[in-house]
């Protein structure tokens, strides 16, 4: 590693050894030769002049490439294919006048690229379906944890750990599908000439056509496609790159996603992602636990979100069968977006395979919120029985943001008592008559009883006293029918303001 050049983070931190390998000169340029060589071996193999000692020879010096000759010819010649071209021929002198024939361009760079994005498709997706494991384990193992659910990032009501990595995990399995549509639709280019006609191959199979089908056919078999575009120009459609980094960027959404919520829930440790052991979570703050990896995450998100932007923006502009202003972006915003993805999902695996819950901080967490999450349970019940649901939302609303009021001052949450409370006045007015008019014959009878003792009469008192008790009894099972007053073990409020014992 040089330290004096600028270097991709992309390379130097984040992704993995095989896809920087994948998009490496000797990877690319490679693919360049094999297919020059699949070239010629279906020209040879269909009659055209072209040996088998001419194909052998280009075989044998797929791997050797000689870099300071193809940067020296390039310098000359300023085009990047034809400089290889003849340092392939200076490796292979036999074939050099057979190198590309009948080709353009875009038969090396374009097919190229065909089949590093197929492969590297194929390697993300082993990388998503890794974390969709971890995920799955996860959310089976947490299934029935309850946890405080928020909607808005405010509590709202319950549900449970394994559920929340469920839906994780349902962003993911969209993903896999988009992904496994892109590869079950990739086509080869094929070698299809100057400006997709096929003209150069009628001239040298003598306008023998399914000669020339077949040529493509054995071509994009030998790489692994079952089929070419029907129809081109000179490149392959650019709508493929902005599906593929559609389906990149989408990764990205749903990863970023996950890790957003990992780092909302790790502010009050509920989760916690991991942290090896001689981990350094600030460089002031020694206490410090960041969910660094998620911020990665996120980060890295963002600029592989921005990245597939280009693919689109290029597809736009295509001029006609060609134009070459999208040879730079893609050399940039395809390979980058690959290894971007490739740094996400190595990530996510890590974040997921250690993903700790604490429990009793979940469990603490809910708790404290158990009054609120209730209300629900208790409006559905309470129109069960015949309440207004939307009278009782109404009190419900007031009573919890009295009692919110409350626990913002430090205290404990009352809400149940207010609601409590609020029940029995709610009550009340139905049971006021009973209540009025027990209380009228009680003071009836307290008269009476008066009276009676004035008279010094115990007969009259004893049918006053007793004629009282059964007042007073009502009115206390009147208050006691609304949720209120007295209770029966404890001695009558109104015994003892009535005078009695």
């Amino acid at each position: 590693m040089s330290h004096d050049v600028y270097e991709s983070p992309l390379a130097g931190r984040y992704a993995s050894p095989y896809m920087l390998h994948l998009f490496s000169p000797d990877m690319r340029f490679q693919t360049w030769r094999r297919l020059w060589t699949a070239l010629a071996r279906a020209q040879h193999q269909l009659g055209l002049p072209v040996t088998e000692e001419q194909v052998r020879q280009l075989e044998q010096h797929i791997t050797d490439i000689d870099y300071d000759t193809a940067r020296q010819r390039e310098k000359e010649v300023r085009h990047d294919v034809m400089a290889h071209v003849y340092t392939y021929g200076k490796a292979a002198p036999l074939a050099a006048g057979i190198i590309h024939l009948g080709a353009t361009s875009c038969y090396v760079t374009d097919n190229a690229d065909l089949i590093l994005y197929r492969d590297g498709l194929v390697y993300l997706r082993g990388q998503l379906l890794a974390v969709m494991k971890n995920l799955s384990a996860f959310a089976e193992k947490y299934a029935a944890t309850p946890t405080l659910g928020y909607t808005h990032y405010q509590p709202a009501q319950p549900v449970t750990v394994g559920k929340r990595a469920a839906l994780w995990l349902q962003d993911l399995l969209s993903d896999l599908e988009e992904l496994d549509f892109v590869l079950g639709s990739l086509r080869f280019l094929g070698c299809r000439g100057t400006t997709g006609t096929e003209a150069s191959f009628m001239d040298l199979f003598d306008g023998d056509e399914a000669k020339i089908d077949e040529m493509n056919r054995r071509i994009a078999a030998e790489f692994g496609f079952d089929a070419c575009f029907t129809v081109c120009g000179q490149t392959y459609p650019r709508k493929v790159d902005a599906r593929i980094l559609n389906c990149l960027s989408s990764i990205a959404q749903s990863v970023y996603r996950m890790a957003n919520d990992i780092r909302l829930l790790q502010h009050d440790r509920q989760l916690e992602e991991p942290f090896e052991e001689h981990q350094i979570g600030s460089s002031a703050m020694a206490y410090k636990r960041n969910p660094m990896r998620c911020e990665r995450i996120c980060s890295l998100s963002r600029y592989l979100m921005a990245d597939a932007m280009n693919a689109p923006m290029t597809a736009s502009v295509q001029w006609m069968e060609r134009t070459l202003d999208d040879s730079a972006n893609r050399r940039l915003s395809m390979p980058e977006g690959f290894l971007c993805a490739d740094a996400i999902l190595r990530l996510a695996q890590n974040v997921t395979d250690g993903l700790r819950v604490n429990e009793k901080v979940v469990d603490k967490t809910i708790r404290e919120y158990m009054p609120f999450l209730a209300t629900e349970n208790l409006m559905m019940e309470a129109v069960k029985r015949g309440g207004d649901r939307q009278q009782l939302h109404e009190r419900v609303r007031v009573h919890s943001m009295a009692a919110t009021a409350r626990m913002k001052d430090g205290e404990p949450c009352d809400l149940l008592d207010r609601l409590e409370r609020g029940m029995a006045e709610d009550r009340w007015p139905e049971q006021q008559a009973p209540f009025k008019q027990a209380l009228a014959d009680a003071l009836t009878q307290r008269s009476s009883l008066d009276a009676a003792l004035r008279a010094n009469d115990p007969r009259a008192a004893h049918r006053a006293s007793e004629a009282l008790e059964d007042a007073l009894t009502e009115m206390e099972d009147s208050l006691l029918a609304a949720g209120s007053g007295p209770k029966r073990k404890k001695p009558s409020f109104f015994r003892r303001l009535f005078g009695l014992r």
